[in-house]
């Protein structure tokens, strides 16, 4: 319960500017992933974003209507598919990115940097040893 609290606490700084822009927290994970990198498969999308590949491929499909992200010659099989985010979704990202940076600098000053650090690493630490990294653990379905 107290790891579900403190995620609301800090999304509720976030929600606003993705709804706003008509996003799901999912779909905002899933973009700022294909931002890493020039593509992804499916799988590794997945485990970066920490969604289901059931509820990813209802994401991507939803962010692809929108031409927010493309895929690769592959259209039949959307997990062999190569995923990328297209200019469209640079652009949504470059618009977010100053609200969801400044709603990260809002949680350093509340929380403190030392302490911020910390709770990374030991969130980390968490995640490590309660999974063997196989499948995501999904924060929320969508």
């Amino acid at each position: 319960m107290a790891l579900l609290k403190a995620r609301e606490a800090v999304m509720g700084r976030f929600r606003p500017i993705l709804h706003a822009h008509d996003l799901t927290e999912q779909q905002w994970r899933v973009l700022r992933a294909l931002t890493s990198a020039d593509g992804f498969r499916a799988g590794e999308l997945a485990r970066l974003s920490s969604i289901s590949m059931p509820s990813l491929s209802r994401i991507l499909r939803a962010l692809e209507k929108r031409a927010l992200i493309e895929r690769g010659v592959e259209d039949k099989d959307l997990r062999a598919a190569q995923i990328s985010i297209t200019a469209s979704g640079r652009a949504l990202i470059a618009l977010i990115a100053p609200h969801s940076e400044r709603g990260y600098a809002e949680i350093t000053a509340a929380f403190g940097d030392e302490r911020l650090t910390t709770l990374y690493r030991l969130l980390d630490e968490l995640a490590t040893c309660l999974t063997d990294g196989t499948e995501p653990v999904e924060a929320d379905e969508e």
